[in-house]
C-alpha cells in the first residue's frame, strides 16, 4: 500500500523549506488511527494499522512519493516579534488529493530534530499527542474548521521536559500549514520573490477566485480576512479558548491548528484563561477577537509590498481593508449566538439580548455549555423541570426572549430542532481529557477511545452520559493547560 502524494509545497523553491527526514524511533505501537479520515485521503486505514503503517506514522520509513520538509516561518510570539522559528518538531510528508477534491498536508508532529528546534528535541511527550487528537477531532465534529489527527503512535522513547514521560507521534492533517507567520518571515526579509510566489500559491491553493480580482493579493487579504472572522466567531460560541494566537499559530486556510494550552470553558467568563504561559491574559477567551485583528494586521503588514507599486497607496489599501474586521468578526459573534438562541432573523436589541443572558451565566456563575442546552430544551418541555436557571433574575430575560422569539414565524419545535443543532450536549471537559491523559501515561488508553467516540457526536444525548456531560467538582477543576514544547 503506498500514500498517494501529490506534493506542491515541495516544489516551490528550497528557501521555504529545508529538506529534513524524520528522525526513527526505537520501538513504535500503535494508539489510534482514524479510518474515516483515512479513507477521505485514500489510504488505507488497516494498512496503517499494520506494521509497515506504524513505521510510517513513527517516521522510521518514508513511503514512496513523500518528500519531506521542515518549513520555515517567523511570527510574533506574545506580541514579540521572533524573525525565525519554524518546525521545531515537524516533518511535511507530503500532500494528498483527498476523495473531496481537496487538498490536504500530513505532517508527522513529533518526529525529531529539525535546522528550526532551536536546541529543543524535537519529540512530543504523550500528553499532548493525545490532547491534540481529543481536541481538534471534537472540533471538527463540532463543525468548526480545523487540522485533522489522521494516526498516533507512541515512540518506545522518554521525552524529558519537567518530568521523564513517555514519547509520541501525531499524524496531522491541515488543508496546508502555511501560516501569517510564514509570510511574515520572506516580507521582513524583503525577499519580495519569494513572498509573491507563497502568495500565489495560497491563491491557487485556497482561494482560486482572487486571481481573477483586480487586485489579487487585496482580495486574498479579504477571504482571509473573512475565513479568520467566522473561525473566531466558532470558538467563540462554543467557549473554546485557544490559548497561544501567536501569528505563527494562525493559518492562512482558516483552519485552527495548535492544541497545546487549550481548553473548553466549563463556568462562563469572558476573562478566562488558562493557558500555563499567558501570564497576562493576552489571549482571554474576550480577548480573542481583537488578537485576530491584531495579528491580520500583522499579515497586512507583511503583504504591503504586494498591495501596490507605491508604499502609500499599499498602506491605504491595507489600513482601508483592516478597518472592516471589527465590524466582521462583531456580525459573525452575534450569527453564532444568535443561531444558539433560536432567533433565524436579525431584529433590533438582539444584540442586548444575547449579552443580558450571558451576564445571567456570569453572574451566577453558569456553565456555558449546559446553559445553552438547556435554554434550548426549555420551550418544548412541561413548566417546572428543573433548570440551571433558578435565580429571580432569570424570569425576567425568559419572558423578553419568548416574546421576541414569537415575532418570528417558527414553531417552538422546529426552533427546538435549530437550536441542539448549535449547542452541543458534550465537549471535551478539560477534567476528562486531563484524566484520559493521565490513564493513558499509566498504560490504560481506554478512557481516550471512549473520550473520542463520545466526542463525535457532541450534538446527540448519549445513556449513561454524566462522565463526559457533567461539569467539574470544585476538585476536578483544571485551572492551567500546557504546551508540549
Amino acid at each position: 500500500m503506498q500514500v498517494p502524494f501529490n506534493n506542491s509545497y515541495a516544489g516551490l523553491s528550497d528557501c521555504l523549506f529545508t529538506r529534513q527526514l524524520p528522525i526513527p524511533v526505537t520501538k513504535p505501537g500503535l494508539i489510534k488511527v482514524n479510518h474515516v479520515l483515512a479513507r477521505l485521503l485514500g489510504i488505507d486505514p488497516e494498512w496503517l494499522e499494520s506494521g509497515e503503517g506504524i513505521n510510517v506514522i513513527a517516521g522510521n520509513l518514508i513511503p514512496d512519493g513523500a518528500e519531506p520538509i521542515a518549513t520555515v516561518y517567523a511570527g510574533h510570539q506574545f506580541g514579540s516579534w521572533n524573525p525565525q522559528l519554524g518546525d521545531g518538531r515537524a516533518v511535511l510528508l507530503g500532500e494528498v488529493i483527498g476523495n473531496d477534491s481537496e487538498r490536504y498536508d500530513i505532517q508527522l508532529k513529533g518526529s525529531g530534530q529539525t535546522p528550526y528546534s532551536r536546541s529543543g528535541d524535537g519529540r512530543a511527550p504523550l500528553g499532548p499527542v493525545l490532547r491534540e487528537y481529543i481536541l481538534s477531532e471534537a472540533m471538527s465534529a463540532l463543525n468548526i474548521p480545523t487540522t485533522r489527527a489522521l494516526a498516533a503512535v507512541t515512540t518506545g522513547e522518554q521525552v524529558y521536559r519537567e518530568q521523564v514521560l513517555e514519547g509520541a507521534v501525531l499524524a496531522r492533517v491541515a488543508k496546508s500549514h502555511i501560516r501569517i507567520g510564514t509570510l511574515q518571515f520572506f516580507s521582513a526579509r524583503g525577499d519580495i520573490d519569494s513572498l509573491q510566489a507563497l502568495v500565489d500559491h495560497v491563491i491557487a491553493r485556497h482561494y482560486p477566485d482572487s486571481a481573477n480580482a483586480d487586485n489579487p493579493v487585496l482580495s486574498l487579504f479579504e477571504q482571509v480576512m473573512a475565513n479568520q472572522a467566522s473561525l473566531i466567531a466558532r470558538w467563540q460560541s462554543v467557549g473554546f479558548i485557544h490559548g497561544v494566537m501567536n501569528t505563527d499559530n494562525m493559518l492562512l486556510s482558516g483552519e485552527t491548528i495548535d492544541y497545546g494550552p487549550c481548553a473548553f470553558m466549563d463556568t462562563y467568563n469572558p476573562a478566562s484563561v488558562y493557558s500555563s504561559i499567558d501570564h497576562r491574559g493576552r489571549y482571554a477567551y474576550q480577548n480573542q477577537p481583537v488578537i485576530a485583528h491584531w495579528n491580520l494586521a500583522c499579515l497586512a503588514q507583511a503583504l504591503v509590498p504586494l498591495f501596490a507599486e507605491d508604499g502609500q497607496s499599499a498602506i491605504e489599501i491595507a489600513e482601508q481593508a483592516l478597518a472592516e474586521f471589527p465590524a466582521l468578526v462583531g456580525d459573525q459573534i452575534n450569527f453564532r449566538l444568535s443561531q444558539k438562541l433560536g432567533l433565524t432573523e436579525v431584529q433590533e436589541k438582539d444584540d442586548e439580548l444575547i449579552q443580558d443572558f450571558l451576564k445571567l451565566l456570569e453572574s451566577n456563575k453558569l456553565d456555558f455549555t449546559q446553559s445553552f442546552r438547556r435554554l434550548s430544551e426549555l420551550p418544548v418541555e412541561a413548566e417546572g423541570v428543573n433548570t440551571p436557571f433558578d435565580f429571580p433574575e432569570f424570569a425576567p430575560w425568559y419572558e423578553r426572549w419568548q416574546s421576541r422569539c414569537s415575532k418570528e414565524k417558527i414553531t417552538d419545535k422546529a426552533r427546538y430542532k435549530n437550536m441542539i443543532a448549535v449547542n452541543p450536549v458534550v465537549i471535551p471537559r478539560n477534567h476528562v481529557v486531563e484524566s484520559a491523559i493521565a490513564k493513558a501515561y499509566e498504560g490504560d488508553f481506554s478512557l481516550f477511545h471512549d473520550l473520542h467516540l463520545r466526542l463525535a457526536t457532541p450534538f446527540e444525548h448519549h445513556q449513561n452520559d454524566a462522565l463526559f456531560t457533567t461539569p467539574p467538582q470544585p476538585n476536578e477543576i483544571v485551572r492551567q493547560t500546557f504546551c508540549g514544547t
